[in-house]
């Protein structure tokens, strides 16, 4: 047990590296995508540029773009990550308040052009995407929220249930006279898996199973589940990974739960390939779009969200009524999604709630089917 909670300090502290990582991490991949367009610099007139030799005219070298002001600070260095992303000398300030009340239009904008006077949206999409894990590993609670239910009295309650299910099945065997060969057979297999349920939750709360006999046998080629139970569709190398991951997650489900959380943040960017057909499908008959214009909305669109759910937890975790902000932030991510699909592509007002409807159901596909493909990585991992 002493091992387990250790194990568990472990991945708790990991959790919070790889949050101060991540931030780090996210600014600097954000950065690397974004353009210097329309940033001010400050430098000399004329001199040699350090990068390239060649004469350089002005604040940046005609020649390979490098900037005329080099510096060697510390404190300059984070100022270039926050810079990089933020660009709080215009860009921050031009594209965050459009995002949020007029996203139509900066869609618009940035598609017809104006690339320099707004952060690009996968600039915007990764940094989000980044600030959200690196938040959530920060957040009270989020390296033990597992055990707290495992630990809570509805579990515990269950966990008393299966106990008494079981010793009375054993009970029932033990009056072999009354049963027979079937209803024998049936009882044994209800007392397995009542025995494997129980053991799930032991393995949260001790780190070892409470009933040895449910386990399942180990041959050379890994974890095999118990007879009569697991996944049987005929196709043994199926049967063998699904069997596998759910073996794993009844054992360990803090570990399965740290790498769908991890898959779910490294592979966040796959949500805007997943949503760009059906934001065409949408906007069928809406002519002189391309699926460029479709990538910006979502990419946009998909930022603003993962900023909404940054600010919802944060606001839970200051105290705030979740109740009361969980509702608004609700609403607003609907209406905002009707102004950025009607002012993106200039509809009528009944056009576009009739494609947001459209829209809606279109999201719960794309977040299924990106549940499944973290599942599946889940599964192989």
């Amino acid at each position: 047990m002493l091992k387990t909670a250790q194990g568990r300090e472990n991945i708790a502290m990991g959790d919070e590296i790889d949050a101060i990582g991540t931030m780090a991490e996210g600014a600097l991949v954000a950065r690397a995508v974004e353009d210097k367009a329309g940033e001010k610099a400050s430098g000399h007139d004329s001199a040699a540029c350090l990068n390239c030799g060649e004469i350089r005219s002005g604040n940046y070298c005609g020649s390979c773009g490098q900037s005329a002001h080099i510096h060697r600070s510390i404190g300059a260095f984070w100022h270039d990550i926050l810079h990089g992303v933020l660009h709080f000398e215009g860009k921050f300030w031009r594209t965050m308040p459009m995002l949020a009340w007029k996203p139509g239009e900066l869609t618009r904008r940035y598609i017809h052009g104006e690339r320099a006077r707004f952060i690009s949206p996968m600039s915007l999409f990764l940094f989000a995407i980044f600030m959200m894990f690196a938040i959530f590993s920060f957040m009270p609670g989020s390296g033990d929220s597992i055990e707290d239910y495992m630990n809570s009295e509805e579990i515990t309650k269950t966990a008393e249930k299966l106990d008494q299910q079981i010793a009375e099945g054993i009970d029932r065997l033990e009056a072999s006279g009354e049963l027979s060969a079937k209803e024998r057979e049936i009882l044994e297999e209800q007392i397995d898996d009542w025995k494997t349920e129980s053991n799930g939750i032991s393995y949260v709360r001790t780190g070892k199973p409470k009933y040895a006999g449910s386990e399942s046998k180990i041959d050379a080629d890994g974890l095999k589940i118990s007879t009569g139970n697991g996944l049987d569709s005929g196709w043994t190398a199926l049967d063998d990974t699904v069997n596998k991951f759910v073996k794993k997650t009844q054992t360990n489900p803090d570990l399965i739960l740290y790498k769908l959380k991890s898959n779910g943040y490294k592979f966040a960017w796959l949500l805007i390939p997943l949503s760009i057909p059906f934001v065409w499908l949408v906007t069928i008959g809406v002519r002189g779009h391309r699926f460029y214009d479709h990538a910006v909305f979502t990419t946009y669109s998909l930022a603003f969200m993962s900023l909404v759910f940054i600010a919802v937890v944060l606001l839970g975790g200051l105290g705030v009524e979740t109740g009361l902000i969980i509702p608004l932030a609700l609403g607003y991510a609907l209406f905002h999604l009707y102004r950025q699909l009607r002012h993106a592509y200039a509809l009528t007002r009944i056009g576009a709630l009739i494609r947001l409807i459209f829209l809606l159901a279109s999201i719960v596909i794309a977040l299924v089917l990106f549940a499944l493909i973290l599942l599946v990585l889940g599964m192989l991992s």
